[in-house]
């Protein structure tokens, strides 16, 4: 009886297992693309999308006069490329211009950023007591939102009541400057960037000072090599994949930047701290010129995929020449 009872449970559960339906297999080679399908639908609709859509606009006349029947805007095709290249005229001269100062900001920003960020990196790579705490309060700057830093420095750059001038009064320093008009602008600009900006540069170099073995240092002491040689011979060396990427990636940041100088200037920015990206803003939305708007932003576009690219052929190169 036992062994029929089996049996009889045997065929039910056979019986279940064939009424049950089979659950659609998946191949191994379909996995990896499932799952980075939700990626490719938000980069569609957030990056590529837009993208496709202002070049659309850059080919119409899309002015102040159509804005309410924007789809009736003229079709000019490369016109709005023309006026924006034309360095004679005045739109193309103010776009050269503001080029210029985008590329001199850029340099500085990217360049004091290194030099700050190697710096703190080098000094906070040794073993001493309080090492973390330091290295939690140079990570402050690139923690808080840009918007909170960029207005604490327009409150510090303040003629009469700035933190800055207050301290050069204390300082006995006659005739404080406007931090934010003429020329003092860009100056202003440039180290509230940097000031945002070089605790990136910090992090990305202490993690690449914490990859290079101990020994070669210790080889190098043995053999009477001095700090600077070790730093040419040995950080730098071994730093440059790390490099490689850290000033590609804040060249990018910085040349696109626009919460800098729009929050410290507004809509209407002086001359000196005309960037390229506040440029294209007043451009579309203060002079409802959408199509010469669109046609700088793509062109702001290739400009940068240019310089990524050769900037990166360069350093392929290089890397295949020392191999």
């Amino acid at each position: 009886m036992s062994a029929s009872r089996a049996t009889v449970q045997t065929e039910r559960a056979v019986r279940q297992t064939e009424r049950q339906p089979r659950r659609p297999r998946v191949s191994k080679r379909a996995i990896p693309y499932l799952y980075i399908t939700p990626a490719v639908i938000f980069e569609l609709f957030i990056h590529i999308l837009p993208m496709l859509i202002g070049i659309a606009i850059s080919l119409l006349g899309l002015t102040l006069f159509y804005i309410h029947y924007w789809t009736q805007a003229p079709f000019v095709g490369l016109q709005n490329y023309g006026i924006a290249l034309n360095f004679g005229g005045a739109a193309g001269s103010a776009l050269f211009h503001s080029f210029l100062i985008t590329v001199a900001y850029t340099i500085l920003v990217v360049g004091l950023s290194w030099v700050l960020g190697m710096t703190a990196a080098l000094l906070l790579n040794g073993d001493f007591r309080g090492r973390g705490w330091f290295r939690t309060l140079f990570l402050i700057p690139y923690a808080l939102p840009a918007y909170i830093v960029v207005i604490t420095w327009s409150f510090m750059l303040q003629k009469d009541n700035g933190a800055i001038n207050a301290l050069l009064s204390a300082l006995h320093v006659s005739n404080p400057p406007f931090w934010l008009v003429g020329t003092n602008a860009f100056w202003s600009m440039v180290m509230t960037a940097t000031w945002r900006s070089w605790p990136f540069a910090f992090l990305f170099l202490l993690a690449g000072l914490q990859s290079i073995p101990s020994d070669m240092y210790e080889a190098a002491s043995l053999e009477g090599a001095s700090k600077w040689r070790q730093f040419l011979a040995i950080t730098l060396p071994s730093l440059k994949p790390v490099n490689v990427v850290l000033l590609l990636v804040t060249f990018l940041w910085t040349f696109n930047d626009f919460n800098t100088p729009f929050v410290l200037f507004g809509q209407a920015p002086p001359p000196s701290a005309d960037l390229l990206s506040l440029h294209i803003y007043v451009s579309s939305f203060v002079n409802w010129n959408f199509g010469l708007g669109s046609a700088m932003s793509v062109l702001l576009l290739i400009f940068l995929f240019i310089v990524s690219l050769v900037y990166l052929r360069i350093f392929q190169a290089g890397g295949a020449s020392n191999e």
